[in-house]
């Protein structure tokens, strides 16, 4: 266990090198993040958030993060790591539909993208060409580091964007809080949800993985005798296969208050509890061999010259295995 752990941390330094990254740890938890500036970021794609993107999160010798996808691309729309997130307006971005013949429109956390000439619809998976990138600023300190978007469109649409990432003091705990602030003269309506990318000392998805709700989920879709609900839990029946094998399915049966899920892995002896201060209102589950991702979805309305709120809360915890 020890070599391969040390393998993975030296297969994370030589990709870290290539992009511009930072370092921060309160004791208990070491987190290393790539950083959203430069002329080559680690992340160019125009789905997710490009801020707080977390290539390592040790603790207790454990590995909680690190690349679940086969070839690093910076334009690849998921090649990304971590807890990471999008922000999207009824499953498509702001100022879409009247950017029409080659207009712009808006993604929060990335900028201002160009829609081609002739596209029908939103292509979420597809990546665009970035024009405005927006003004980015950074500072950190040994525990936290800040991040700060801003962009002004002329459909309208503008924002200061806020992401901080906090190690709590002694604890195995970190949050992301964020603030986004309307800077625009028209009011901002998203969904907001966090991909959250957990992958445990590179272990596989299958029998010892669990997805704790605090609710009885029902699994809308499908799940292909792959997994199974169990009282309050997703448990897996079979080891997920390569070239793509998943359980997906869109998650019912919660209540606005019910932001509090565990991902849970026993062959690596590791889990992570995760929290919401805001009211859910949709959740998806997503999985595939090397990953198995709860995507809690939150709804925020920000009217011109007003902000809002939201804040995160990561417990990182050991399981006998």
């Amino acid at each position: 266990m020890k070599t391969f752990a040390c393998l993975i941390l030296a297969s994370a330094a030589v990709l870290a090198a290539d992009y511009p990254s930072t370092e921060i740890s309160n004791g208990q938890i070491r987190m290393k993040l790539y950083l959203p500036e430069g002329d080559n970021p680690s992340y160019q794609g125009t789905r997710f958030d490009w801020a707080g993107i977390a290539y390592s999160i040790q603790y207790e010798g454990h590995e909680f993060a690190g690349r679940w996808y086969p070839k690093h691309d910076p334009k690849i729309h998921d090649a990304l790591t971590g807890p990471v997130e999008e922000f999207l307006e009824d499953d498509s971005a702001h100022g879409y539909d009247e950017a029409k013949r080659g207009g712009t429109f808006v993604r929060i956390g990335v900028g201002s993208v160009r829609r081609p000439a002739g596209e029908k619809t939103y292509q979420r998976f597809q990546t665009y060409e970035i024009v405005d990138g927006g003004r980015r600023t950074f500072h950190k300190s040994k525990d936290a580091v800040v991040f700060v978007h801003e962009l002004a469109h002329e459909n309208g649409y503008g924002y200061r964007y806020t992401k901080t990432i906090r190690l709590a003091e002694g604890q195995p705990e970190f949050t992301i809080e964020h603030v986004l602030k309307n800077t625009g003269r028209r009011a901002i309506v998203t969904d907001q949800y966090n991909h959250n990318f957990f992958v445990m000392d590179d272990t596989t998805t299958g029998p010892g993985v669990s997805i704790v709700f605090p609710f009885e989920p029902k699994a809308r879709q499908d799940l292909h005798g792959r997994a199974e609900i169990k009282g309050r839990s997703l448990e897996y029946l079979k080891d997920l296969q390569p070239g793509g094998e998943d359980v997906a399915t869109e998650i019912d049966g919660f209540s606005p208050g019910d932001y509090d899920f565990r991902i849970e892995n026993r062959k690596a002896g590791a889990g992570v509890r995760i929290r919401g201060d805001r009211p859910l209102s949709k959740i998806y589950f997503w999985s595939i061999r090397s990953v198995a991702c709860p995507e809690p979805y939150i709804h925020l309305r920000v009217e011109p010259d007003k902000e809002i709120r939201w804040t995160l809360t990561y417990d990182l915890y050991t399981l006998a295995r």
